[in-house]
């Protein structure tokens, strides 16, 4: 049974794992070694609660229960000691996840299930960092989470039906619908989303219309609820670019990334988070 998960990560999409997470009853405790980054994280959930009451989404209850539950550390190794559940979501780098899932393993109890954020990586590849390959797999949660209606979970090769069916029911406590697959690089929403946006780059360097042109004609055209460089500038431009070298990687030509696209992640365009990407935020 699942009663404390650790989310390893106080990013973007860390931080509102931990949010859903407590908003669903779980005991959860945030880690990050960046005391800055953790206390930036711990202000921005402050203000989705302070909304969710004034969009009436969450009842000044709600509220009281997320702050409860949740807690912040720096330490990984003393949260993760008594972790049912860790779920890792630090950025999409094998040497940093590797990391992490070395500690992880140290530390935390033998029954303790790890999964990790990832929106392409190999779970199967994951597991190998640690020993117990049986006990971990993939979710793939979507920016914004305590939005996103949706966790894609993914089994690895030698990923029980046990651990499946726990992850699944955390996953469903959250509020959210799911689909289970089979590793593949990529999964099933990222391989579709990153062809979309880099090909919305292409025609952007092609000169073909201009970015506002392009997201409006896919949001009215095929009714997507954000255009692609909407999208792009939510999530990241290097997320989106790292995604996309990987699928390179993995799956070939098709995915090479756009040259627009790297030039904007070389020049420090990354999206909202720094200001600036194809839109301008300042």
């Amino acid at each position: 049974m699942i009663n404390h998960i650790v989310v390893v990560g106080s990013g973007v999409m860390g931080r509102g794992i931990a949010y859903v997470g407590a908003l669903a009853g779980y005991s959860v405790t945030m880690v990050d070694i960046n005391e800055v980054a953790l206390k930036n994280a711990k202000q921005d959930i402050a203000i989705m609660l302070e909304k969710g009451i004034s969009y009436a989404k969450l009842t000044v209850e709600d509220a009281q229960n997320v702050r409860k539950y949740l807690s912040y550390e720096h330490d990984l190794a003393k949260a993760a000691d008594s972790a049912d559940l860790i779920i890792e979501a630090v950025p999409e780098n094998a040497s940093i996840k590797k990391q992490v899932f070395e500690m992880i393993e140290k530390y935390a109890p033998k029954h303790c299930c790890f999964a990790t954020n990832t929106s392409t990586m190999s779970p199967t590849e994951i597991a190998s960092f640690a020993s117990r390959p049986e006990k971990t797999i993939a979710m793939h949660f979507f920016n914004p989470v305590h939005k996103m209606p949706f966790v894609e979970i993914i089994r690895g090769l030698e990923t029980s039906e046990k651990t499946v069916q726990i992850i699944k029911e955390v996953a469903e406590r959250m509020g959210k619908e799911t689909v289970v697959i089979n590793e593949f690089p990529g999964f099933i929403t990222s391989r579709i989303s990153a062809l979309v946006g880099n090909e919305a780059f292409y025609m952007l360097q092609e000169g073909l219309a201009t970015a506002e042109e392009i997201d409006k004609a896919i949001k009215l055209g095929l009714n997507y609820p954000m255009g692609p460089f909407e999208l792009a500038d939510l999530v990241g431009l290097d997320t989106r670019l790292n995604n996309l070298k990987y699928l390179h990687e993995k799956l070939g030509e098709k995915y090479r990334p756009a040259p627009l696209l790297e030039q904007y992640v070389h020049a420090g365009r990354l999206g909202r988070k720094s200001g600036k990407g194809v839109y301008d935020y300042t």
